[in-house]
């Protein structure tokens, strides 16, 4: 049988639920050799009501966030990397004030890294806002059990 993804499949499930019987499950206690032998045979199960109620869905699909946020950020990153090996690392004339391989990168990173996730923010959402128009109406059935008496 194939996992149908937690969804109930009517055509193959039972209408009212087998009963058990005062041993356990599946009655292969006393109860059930006493019942098959002419014995006091159990109560019927209480009646159940299965309530189905309809709703009306959209269906779509969306990207998902956090990774094109992950993924421009990580893209910035590498662009900082690239920046920082770019240029030559000299001081203009007449500038006093010198950086280091690293503390370049750390400026850029933080730079570039923030662009980056910005801009794949704004990916998603344009993208999002894209498949909204391809959505599509379906509805939902939903299943309620309970007892007859409730």
């Amino acid at each position: 049988m194939r996992d149908n993804g937690g969804v109930s499949d009517t055509q193959n499930s039972p209408e009212t639920p087998e009963p058990i019987s005062a041993s356990g499950v599946g009655g292969n206690g006393a109860a059930s050799a006493a019942a098959s032998a002419g014995g006091d045979v159990p109560a019927p199960a209480e009646p159940v009501e299965t309530e189905v109620t309809s709703d009306a869905v959209m269906v779509r699909r969306a990207p998902c966030y956090g990774r094109f946020i992950t993924l421009g950020a990580l893209v910035g990153a590498v662009v900082a990397l690239i920046l920082t090996f770019a240029f030559s690392g000299e001081p203009p004339e007449g500038q006093l004030v010198e950086f280091d391989k690293g503390q370049i990168f750390g400026f850029l990173l933080l730079i570039c890294a923030t662009v980056g996730a910005a801009l794949g923010a704004l990916t998603a959402l344009l993208l999002d806002r894209a498949l909204a128009r391809r959505a599509a109406a379906a509805i939902a059935e939903h299943e309620s059990t309970h007892r007859a008496g409730e």
